[in-house]
């Protein structure tokens, strides 16, 4: 029985030797540094209008205390950071759909805790589903309202 597991295992060293042998000696990556792609950017498809964003320079944010209550909305350029509370809140982006521009909005923030000057999230939140990245701190609370472009 132990005979047969090693002269298996050892077949299977033997194979694995092989394959990365051939592996080596067909390398994809160095046919495309000297050929490159086979494909060319005519030949990617169009983004359907659907899909397309507008960049909005300005979002509107909500911003809730937890512990006081406190609930307030923020108004924001790109490129802005503003202070409330214990948090620092900096916008980077906000952008809605092209053809439906009242339907969604999502926005690229990074938000900072003050008191400890730690990064508490960076990313991209989105208006219909606050809850698919939302900001996680124990006392305030962080989501988007809207973008827009005036």
């Amino acid at each position: 029985m132990m005979r047969a597991l090693s002269a298996a295992f050892a077949a299977c060293v033997l194979a694995g030797g092989a394959f990365a042998q051939a592996e080596l000696d067909t390398n994809v990556f160095d046919q495309l540094l000297t050929e490159g792609p086979a494909f060319s950017e005519d030949d990617l498809p169009e983004i359907p209008t659907s899909q397309r964003a507008l960049e909005a320079p300005v979002a509107t944010l909500r911003w809730l205390d937890k512990t006081s209550g406190d609930l307030r909305d923020v108004v924001m350029r790109a490129g802005e950071t503003v202070q409330r509370g214990g948090i620092q809140i900096t916008l980077l982006a906000c952008r809605i759909p092209e053809n439906n521009p009242s339907s969604d909005a999502y926005a690229q923030m990074i938000i900072i805790d003050t008191r400890k000057t730690e990064q508490v999230f960076s990313g991209w939140m989105v208006a219909s589903s606050p809850a698919l990245n939302a900001l996680d701190h124990a006392r305030y609370d962080v989501w988007v309202l809207r973008c827009s472009t005036s």
